[in-house]
């Protein structure tokens, strides 16, 4: 990712951020032709991560990008390669990692309908039916042999799945490390071993984003930003796996051919039953937590609608296959709507339709990360015993607080992408028509809240927070 649900409330997301083409039409644009290539192992190694340490991604020789070869056929360097451009080879089968999350969902089931053979794959049940056209392995992509079994014969794997993107789920250091580093090396070790010749990584925005201004950055302007540096588990594991991703391209496949890899940078995720920002967002709006605002007035950012997101993956996988000059070899792109936004205007008609107003009160970003720091800490402290509920934790009050905004220029010429216009007031109004009922406890924990005057909660909050920070300083300083 970025692990959730398209048809019940879960905290997953996936949950998971070329060279000078001709310009795609924005409509009609066939989603995936993806070709086969090499001959298929037969006896995987077992070396599930969770057992054992992942064994490092080998060094792969130095190889140019097909698409910088001058011949426009992207001449195959191995026999393999030479296999996938002979017509009637290609199995079109693709696995989508995080099949059960939100987003790869949607992508498998969008694949299915145009005719591709998909593989869904999660360690969770699936929330709804199985789409026609795909299969549902409950697998855990940290465990080598159960993901080598389920691709053989795969034409692309399209990695999605991760862990921790926000919420609770951001403390978990082990659980956020093993899934998204140890994952997806298996991930990249199976693809060289069963001769898959595609990779299409979900990475994130995060990689490039630490807390400082970024105003309309693309991908050769804006720094990488070194793992160590990074404030949350999520955002490290995530550039260390992109770094994997982008060293594995250019790799040697068994049986001949090579792997060809890209990466996929977007942003927040909204559209149809989007179960973690929106439900995330109202439940603390409705609990009178959602009540005040920080850091610059003016500051933007980039969202993406799943549907757009769904495109951009199709499109990133076709230009890496030898018909495209496989022109996305070894590259990365931001992905999103193609627009900026304020925050909190463009969750107005999320306020508005829960009968609030636009938070009004503004609080100074040090006083809310002071108490997101705190929260965090008796998040983990307590959560034996009682749940502290996180209203954000110290990476997301740092998106919040500033500008955050990324061109997709690179995406739009050589990818194709094409946005398609969205407003997150449908999406609010499907959200509000499909969600389910609160229970009687729910409401029970919600009612003392409700009678609350407007903001009281929030700064009783914010005071207990700093209350026990100070206390932890003097104890600190004596």
């Amino acid at each position: 990712m970025t692990l959730m649900e398209l048809c019940g409330p879960n905290m997953r997301e996936r949950g998971g951020s070329l060279c000078q083409m001709k310009q795609l039409p924005c409509q009609g644009v066939p989603l995936c032709r993806l070709q086969a290539s090499g001959a298929h192992v037969r006896n995987p190694p077992h070396q599930p991560w969770v057992s054992q340490p992942a064994p490092a991604v080998a060094s792969c020789p130095t190889v140019a990008p097909c698409h910088r070869v001058s011949n426009p056929e992207c001449a195959a360097s191995r026999p393999g390669e030479e296999a996938a451009l002979t017509p009637g080879v290609s199995t079109g089968k693709v696995v989508v990692t995080g099949g059960g999350g939100y987003f790869g969902f949607r992508l498998g089931r969008e694949l299915a309908s145009q005719g591709m053979s998909v593989v869904l794959l999660d360690m969770n049940k699936l929330p709804c039916e199985t789409p026609d056209g795909a299969v549902f392995y409950q697998r855990d992509i940290r465990d080598y042999a159960s993901l080598y079994k389920v691709c053989e014969g795969v034409d692309c794997v399209f990695h999605t799945a991760s862990y921790g993107m926000s919420g609770p789920e951001q403390l978990r250091k082990e659980q956020v490390e093993s899934i998204n580093v140890g994952g997806t090396n298996n991930v990249i070790k199976v693809c060289k071993e069963r001769g898959i010749p595609r990779l299409v990584y979900t990475s994130t925005i995060n990689v490039v984003f630490a807390g400082k201004p970024i105003v309309e950055g693309d991908e050769a302007s804006v720094p990488f930003v070194p793992p160590n540096t990074h404030i949350d588990h999520y955002s490290r594991t995530k550039a260390i796996a992109e770094q994997m991703v982008l060293s594995a391209n250019g790799c040697f496949l068994k049986g001949g051919g090579l792997l060809r890899t890209c990466i996929l940078r977007p942003c927040g995720i909204y559209g149809p039953e989007e179960r973690r920002h929106l439900h995330r967002v109202m439940v603390n709006v409705e609990r009178r937590l959602f009540s005040f605002r920080f850091g610059d007035p003016q500051a933007r950012m980039n969202w993406v609608h799943v549907d757009n997101l769904v495109q951009a993956h199709a499109l990133a996988a076709e230009a890496l296959a030898l018909q495209r000059s496989c022109v996305a070899s070894g590259q990365a792109y931001f992905i999103n709507d193609g627009v900026s936004v304020n925050l909190f205007e463009w969750l107005t008609p999320l306020f508005e339709t829960l009968g609030h107003s636009r938070p009004l009160m503004n609080l100074p970003v040090s006083l809310v990360y002071s108490a997101a720091i705190l929260v965090e800490y008796l998040h983990v402290v307590l959560r034996p015993v009682i749940g502290v509920p996180l209203l954000f934790t110290r990476s997301e009050v740092r998106s919040i607080a500033v500008s955050h905004t990324f061109k997709i220029d690179k995406a739009r010429r050589e990818l194709g992408y094409c946005p398609k216009p969205y407003s997150l007031l449908d999406s609010v109004e499907q959200y509000l028509k499909s969600r389910r009922p609160r229970s009687r406890s729910v409401l029970f924990s919600m009612s003392w809240t409700s009678q609350l005057p407007r903001h009281l909660l929030a700064v009783m909050l914010l005071g207990l927070s700093l209350l026990m920070l100070m206390l932890s300083c003097m104890v600190t300083s004596n």
